[in-house]
């Protein structure tokens, strides 16, 4: 009698142990395939309730992406004075995020992996270099930007404006404030387009050569009618043909405004050919550069080249602001 309940005993548990077995088997098989890239995707995860301990984050997938990841991650760059160029703004770093990665792979298995990433801040930003002028971008970042300064040449203003709408660029604007005064349907014009709007003093003085009061007048009066006129709360100022001194940048700083003056001239105020403006800014156009311009006809002639130029570089166009920001031009996503 016992040896028959001994053997009744040890069939049922070599039955439990033969369908365990071949559970674990098949979702190794499942993992396997998951690793592989063969699995048929996340409906299969979900309708297994084992795979979710398989599939926990401490395997080949999770190891490739971590491989990845050491591979892609950039340190950020701090914000710097430096000897030439002044006040140059940091980069953000950049590194996969491995946990969101992880799910949109294991829910696409049969797609190429879609990274996600998260930027990393520098640890001493624009902000902290103190009232220093600006000239160009951080080096690292792959973005320039049209300085378009208006205080006269109206004419030019709306191709110009064309040709941005036709490439899908944005420019930033420094309007001068009598312009702005005698031009709002214009300005408005310019706003309506999408373009960033900034302070260019209100009449053209050289702002060096001024009283503390009359400096603090010329950026306020533009200041209150960028506001009044077309509700903008702006960041930058731009001297008037790029002459300043200390104080200047004090004053400008007391509005909340960051003195920026650039890093290419097409001057075409003296109305070279469009060819030798395409060939300067073509030769010499890098990351970070602020391009200056005015509604001049050499400029709109030269603008849709100059676009094409800085593009075959490699190059992203943005306003002032998105090149002056940290922020990273973060890696197209795989189609």
């Amino acid at each position: 009698m016992m040896s028959r309940v001994k053997r009744a005993v040890w069939v049922v548990a070599t039955l439990a142990i033969t369908l365990v077995i071949g559970q674990f088997s098949g979702v190794r098989d499942y993992a396997s395939q998951l690793r592989n890239g063969d699995a048929t995707g996340a409906e299969e995860l979900e309708a297994t309730p084992t795979m979710a301990v398989v599939a926990l984050p401490d395997n080949a997938l999770m190891q490739r992406l971590k491989t990845e990841a050491t591979r892609q991650r950039r340190e950020p760059v701090d914000a710097k004075i430096d000897r030439v160029w002044k006040a140059i703004p940091g980069y953000n770093g950049l590194e996969v995020d491995l946990d969101a990665t992880y799910r949109k792979a294991i829910a696409a298995p049969n797609r190429p992996i879609q990274y996600v990433y998260r930027q990393l801040a520098p640890k001493i930003h624009l902000n902290q270099l103190g009232n220093v002028p600006i000239y160009r971008g951080n080096p690292e970042k792959p973005m320039v930007s049209f300085m378009i300064n208006v205080a006269w040449g109206n004419e030019f203003i709306v191709p110009i404006l064309d040709t941005l709408d036709q490439e899908k660029v944005k420019a930033t604007f420094f309007l001068d404030g009598s312009w702005l005064k005698k031009n709002p349907e214009l300005a408005k014009e310019i706003q309506r387009r999408g373009h960033e709007l900034s302070n260019h003093a209100y009449s053209h003085p050289n702002m060096s050569r001024l009283s503390r009061a009359r400096a603090v007048q010329e950026i306020e009066k533009t200041e209150e009618l960028l506001q009044q006129t077309l509700g903008v709360k702006n960041n930058w100022f731009a001297p008037p043909s790029g002459d300043f001194n200390q104080q200047t940048v004090d004053i400008a700083a007391e509005h909340g405004l960051k003195t920026v003056l650039w890093t290419l001239d097409t001057v075409d105020w003296k109305h070279p050919s469009p060819q030798s403006v395409v060939h300067k800014i073509n030769s010499n156009v890098e990351s970070g550069s602020l391009i200056l311009m005015h509604p001049t006809d050499s400029s709109a002639a030269a603008l849709k080249g100059m676009i094409h130029a800085i593009r075959s570089k490699g190059l992203v166009l943005g306003t002032v602001s998105q090149t002056l920001s940290p922020d990273r031009q973060l890696p197209a996503p795989v189609e």
